[in-house]
């Protein structure tokens, strides 16, 4: 299991538009992924718990990834959310 805080760099954050790109790249790999911000968490898999933690740009979150292909998974949705990609 891999954890890492940090801070999100998309414009606007993680509104429909982000958040369904997101939701996109986290059902590409095998791997379990979960936010988490201020306490709620939601699953990388589910486009409105993601939503409802109301990520904004700026905002720390904990991305959590468990699985075969974790690595891949941390490296690619830490690129996304870092506005990198």
């Amino acid at each position: 299991m891999l954890m890492k805080n940090l801070i999100v760099q998309l414009p606007r954050g993680l509104q429909a538009r982000h958040t369904a790109l997101f939701v996109r790249k986290v059902v590409a790999f095998k791997s379990e992924v979960i936010l988490s911000k201020d306490g709620k968490t939601a699953s990388g898999k589910d486009i409105m718990k993601i939503m409802d933690l109301v990520v904004r740009e700026g905002d720390e979150i904990t991305l959590l990834v468990d699985g075969c292909d974790e690595q891949v998974a941390m490296e690619t949705l830490k690129k996304y959310l870092s506005n990198l990609t």
